[in-house]
């Protein structure tokens, strides 16, 4: 019994021992699992560490945030930093290139990789903490903000905001999108000036204007790449309101503008013909919509958002919207036209139908787009009647306009360019140019019978 007695006694401390060992290992293992998030960092003070990182690249940086857990923690720290917020918020933007920085780079390669720092580094985070973070870092960046800068037409904040948020939301999906903008809607208080310029006599509130065109062609559309992308942000811009405020709210963000001052030139559609830089942007941005890439969009809601444009803010000159289609592309110009002919409105067709080909001779168009394009709405009509009233309604127009054009140049009304006399002259070379392409036309379809 001794021995049993002695056996058992001896047995317990053996126990207690293997549980303490097993405590021992654990400790180790956690301290294990530390070393290896650190690395070698883990010997070093934290002031140490954040002093390594200030010889570090943006780029570097955001290498090593991918490390661990516990490095990306360390990082978020040092970015929250004094010192890591003089690093990383650059905020010289009023300069082509920084001082101090290797020759080439710009202020807006900087923030491309700052944007990967901090979408690496909050990479664990849901959206709305990430947005968050990201907001309290740049919030003190004042040319970041809509009405921020006191220069904004000098000023390459927006841009680096607008290149920071692409960066950081690349590969985000549609949901975390929609939460980007209303984020950012809500932050720039974008709802309420929107409805100030829209509402407002055009003009009357220029600098409001400016500002938001800026704000939204730098920060939500220009940085892009993909088509896809900015027909999503233009379509969360423009939705929210009626359709004529989404046609004025179009014109402030593509309209054409001053050389002088950057503001939105509000009669330039009414007081005389336009080139096609003044029309590009707008063209560019109704291409956009009517394409694929813009899901939320029917061919009738561009046809509607044209129409309503045209009279922004008041009615345009023909010639001017004949050219905003041609810019627009043959799909949306054929679309436009095909509504027309559909709706049964003939004389005005065939006053569009002149003007396109008045600026296909101005603008060096060929002119057998324009017929091509004729024939192809003429198969729109569904009764011969129809098709030969729109004919003869196209002839009148052009026979209106020369006798009108002609009056002019007799009577005198002549300006420092003489446009009366040139206008008279482009308008008989597209009717000549046009009826000739006519002819070539159906003389091949007779030789070819």
């Amino acid at each position: 019994m001794s021995c049993s007695a002695g056996s058992s006694y001896t047995l317990i401390p053996r126990q207690k021992s293997r549980r303490s060992s097993r405590r021992s290992c654990d400790t180790l293992g956690r301290d294990s699992q530390a070393l290896s998030a650190l690395g070698y960092f883990q010997t070093l003070p934290l002031e140490i560490f954040q002093m390594v990182l200030n010889y570090l690249s943006v780029k570097d940086i955001s290498v090593l945030s991918m490390v661990s857990k516990t490095i990306s923690s360390h990082l978020i720290n040092y970015i929250s930093t004094s010192s890591g917020t003089r690093r990383l918020l650059l905020q010289d933007f009023h300069k082509p290139e920084l001082p101090g920085r290797k020759e080439g780079a710009s202020v807006l390669e900087h923030y491309k990789s700052l944007g990967l720092l901090l979408k690496r580094c909050t990479l664990l985070l849901p959206t709305r903490d990430r947005l968050k973070y990201v907001h309290k870092v740049l919030s003190e960046v004042s040319c970041f903000k809509l009405n921020g800068c006191a220069s904004p037409l000098h000023c390459l904040g927006l841009q680096c905001y607008g290149v920071f948020l692409q960066i950081l939301t690349a590969g985000w999906d549609e949901l975390e999108c929609h939460r980007v903008f209303n984020f950012l809607w809500e932050l720039s208080n974008l709802a309420r000036k929107v409805q100030t310029v829209v509402s407002s006599k055009p003009g009357s509130a220029r600098k409001l204007e400016l500002r938001i065109r800026l704000y939204c062609r730098s920060v939500l559309l220009s940085p892009w790449r993909h088509r896809s992308d900015s027909a999503f942000w233009l379509t969360r811009i423009l939705k929210p309101w009626p359709m004529v405020n989404q046609a004025r709210l179009l014109y402030i963000i593509f309209g054409p503008v001053s050389s002088r001052d950057g503001h939105v030139v509000w009669q330039k559609m009414i007081e005389g013909p336009t080139d096609e830089t003044s029309l590009k942007g707008l063209a560019d941005a109704i291409k956009l919509l009517y394409g694929t890439e813009a899901r939320e969009w029917t061919a009738d809601d561009v046809i509607s958002l044209v129409d309503e444009l045209s009279v922004v803010p008041q009615e345009w000159l023909m010639e001017n919207n004949a050219r905003l289609l041609l810019l627009s592309g043959n799909s949306i110009c054929f679309t436009f036209m095909a509504s027309k002919a559909v709706n049964g409105r003939a004389v005005e067709l065939a006053r569009l139908m002149v003007f396109m080909a008045l600026v296909c001779e101005k603008d060096l168009y060929c002119m057998d787009w324009a017929v091509k394009m004729m024939q192809k709405v003429c198969k729109v009509f569904s009764t011969p009647w129809e098709r030969n009233n729109f004919l003869q309604c196209l002839e009148n127009t052009f026979a209106h306009m020369l006798m009108d054009m002609l009056q002019a140049v007799l009577a005198g009304e002549h300006d420092e360019e003489d446009s009366s006399f040139l206008n008279l002259f482009h308008l008989v070379n597209a009717q000549a140019n046009f009826h000739k392409e006519i002819l070539y036309m159906a003389m091949r379809n007779n030789s070819s019978t």
